[in-house]
């Protein structure tokens, strides 16, 4: 390319990953202008903020914490001072009680009671003296930790609940990308001592004033007043390539009113992928080779629905979120938006309430019609104590698949098959959370488009490892290289 030449670079879709990558290439580069292409009409992905009738709510709660200076540095470049600091405050549900979360020891020991106390910690002893020689699944991971006792009463009905699996099933490195450095001792050296160096468990983090859809929102308005493209209601629908070099993508596209307006083929210099894997190989043509759509035809997902209750009353509790471990409901998560920001709810004598469920597409919670719906978050917000069903005066159902990827038995085998393919393109790569098939968190799914923009304009980082050897977000450090001062790595602390 010349150096009068621009590039186009086709990034597929318009969640966090996307218009990072977008982002971040307007800032490395002049020559490069980004296209982005999202197939609904509202950007963020499941970081998106949905409302209605004026009441914002999420699709699942997103706080924005982290200790990667980049990313931390582009919210604040992208919202300012729209960003407010929030306390958090969670609890478990679990036997008809409630437990502090984290781990307030008073409140444990008077919930669980002296002879199951006992009980949990002579099981931790066991397995502290016989612990699983190698831990392969999810469960053996948490009981090498947390002992049988503990596990059997909290993880796993929450887990059964939330990925509809045996965690049997479910491999340990899922366990340790989002709970590592927790264990039974450190919980309760936590609740006496205050101390708290646990990822998962800080004690206030920030939040855009209306939901984090605001921070998507805000970054397609910059990336375009930067000269780049955000097409809404333009779905991806095919990837062509010409042996190993991506040419062009097909995108299909419709009106507001849901008229097809036909598809279009776009041709560019480089492609960002965010679509889900099992979808992007089925998306290529020519297709990759047998093996490897074989590989990608494994890929598992679970998908969600909220069901967002408004109630004739202020809030009915103080918690951003409660986490429900009982198994005589089906809701597995309940949110409180204006816990959130106060500006997530238009009257402050009312309270929006986001009733979660896991689910898989096409099953009977998601066949379930909206009505349904609502009666059933109604009377399982009622039986769980927390406000009457009689205070529900509206209700809102968004069904998202695809939210989280499945780390089952055979996900690492797949992943490498997959993997050496696509690194195998010329001008091709893929990020974010579906893009790698990886349960990241927002800013992991940004730092792996960051990498990418940045390969764009000649680094070489591995985006695949973003988030692999190291286990939560919180324990990056970042150094610079020696070889160009708008690069960065990510090293383990």
């Amino acid at each position: 390319m010349s150096e009068t030449d621009t590039s186009k670079v086709v990034v597929v879709g318009g969640g966090p990953a996307g218009l990072t990558a977008a982002y971040e290439l307007q800032k490395l580069s002049k020559k490069h202008t980004p296209v982005v292409f999202e197939g609904s009409d509202l950007v963020g992905g499941i970081s998106r903020t949905e409302s209605n009738k004026g009441y914002r709510f999420d699709i699942g709660g997103h706080r924005f914490f982290t200790k990667v200076t980049e990313v931390e540095a582009m919210w604040h470049e992208v919202l300012g001072d729209d960003f407010i600091t929030r306390p958090r405050q969670s609890r478990i549900y679990y036997r008809g009680r409630f437990f502090d979360y984290p781990l307030k020891i008073f409140n444990a020991l008077s919930n669980i009671g002296p002879y199951e106390t006992v009980r949990i910690l002579v099981s931790y002893l066991k397995w502290q003296i016989r612990p699983y020689r190698k831990e392969e699944s999810f469960e053996e991971w948490v009981i090498n930790r947390f002992g049988g006792r503990l596990y059997m009463h909290f993880f796993r009905s929450y887990t059964e609940k939330v990925w509809g699996i045996d965690p049997k099933e479910i491999r340990a490195d899922w366990a340790a990308q989002r709970i590592k450095n927790l264990s039974l001792f450190k919980a309760v050296w936590n609740a006496i001592s205050g101390a708290n160096d646990t990822a998962s468990l800080i004690e206030e983090f920030q939040y855009p004033r209306l939901g984090p859809g605001m921070m998507w929102e805000r970054c397609a308005e910059l990336v375009e007043k930067q000269g780049g493209e955000v097409q809404m209601r333009s779905a991806v629908v095919k990837v062509h390539r010409d042996g190993m070099r991506v040419t062009g993508v097909d995108v299909k596209r419709w009106a507001e009113d849901g008229t097809d307006l036909g598809t279009e083929l776009v041709e560019g210099d480089e492609f960002v992928n965010t679509m889900a894997l099992r979808d992007l190989i089925l998306a290529f043509d020519p297709p990759p080779p047998p093996h490897v759509v074989e590989a990608a035809n494994k890929l598992r997902y679970r998908d969600f629905l909220i069901v967002t209750l408004v109630l004739n009353q202020a809030d009915p509790f103080p918690d951003n979120w409660i986490y429900i471990h009982s198994p005589q409901v089906k809701v597995g998560r309940i949110q409180n938006f204006s816990a959130w920001s106060p500006e997530m709810v238009p009257d402050p004598n009312t309270a929006s309430i986001g009733m979660e469920y896991f689910c898989q597409e096409g099953d009977g919670l998601w066949t379930m019609t909206d009505e349904e719906l609502r009666a059933l978050a109604s009377k399982e917000l009622d039986e769980l104590g927390l406000a009457s069903a009689d205070t529900v005066i509206d209700a809102a159902i968004i069904r998202q698949p695809k939210a989280y990827p499945v780390y089952d038995g055979e996900y690492q085998d797949v992943l490498k098959v997959l993997k050496e393919w696509i690194v195998s393109l010329e001008n091709f790569q893929t990020v974010g959370r579906n893009g790698l098939h990886r349960y990241n968190n927002q800013d992991h799914s940004m730092l792996s488009a960051m990498y990418a923009a940045r390969n764009i304009v000649g680094a070489n980082h591995d985006v695949w490892e973003v988030n692999v050897e190291r286990s939560y977000h919180e324990e990056f450090e970042l150094k610079k290289e020696d070889d160009s001062d708008t690069q960065q790595n990510v090293a383990a602390a």
